[in-house]
């Protein structure tokens, strides 16, 4: 359930740019035309929240080498690799170092993919629409709204 609401409770989601495709699982933001307000907070949101995302993985990647490059190993070794490493950090930040500031201020549009193709041809599927106009509800509610 979203913080503060009573509405249907919503999953777990990976924030994207419009090269994914939108999912039950990923969202995506709204297409760029013809925006009303409740669709262009939702964009802001979204991509608010993955500019996050990037730079906490930028200050890992400054500070872990490791990162510099796919994990080349299973994904339960590369699951411990990625918690130890941010374990390290926040212990080295406590007891040692200042915390570094984010490398970039703001994150481009066209930042690199890592090789993956992420893209899908098709239309999104119907739970993909429903879960995204359930986060744009809550967005632009009184509960989900921001000063």
């Amino acid at each position: 359930m979203l913080p503060g609401s009573a509405g249907p409770p919503a999953p777990f989601v990976i924030v994207a740019d419009e090269g994914f495709a939108l999912a039950p699982h990923v969202m995506r933001p709204f297409p760029r035309r013809n925006l009303d307000d409740r669709r262009r907070i939702f964009n802001y949101r979204l991509t608010r929240a993955r500019r996050y995302v990037e730079c906490a993985f930028g200050i890992l990647t400054h500070k872990w080498r490791v990162f510099l490059s796919s994990l080349q190993m299973s994904p339960d070794n590369a699951t411990l690799v990625i918690k130890a490493c941010v374990i390290l950090h926040n212990f080295i930040r406590i007891h040692d170092a200042p915390l570094e500031a984010c490398l970039e201020e703001s994150v481009t549009e066209s930042s690199s993919s890592g090789g993956l193709d992420h893209t899908r041809h098709g239309r999104p599927g119907s739970a993909g629409l429903a879960y995204r106009d359930l986060y744009a509800d809550y967005f632009t509610s009184p509960e989900g709204s921001l000063p």
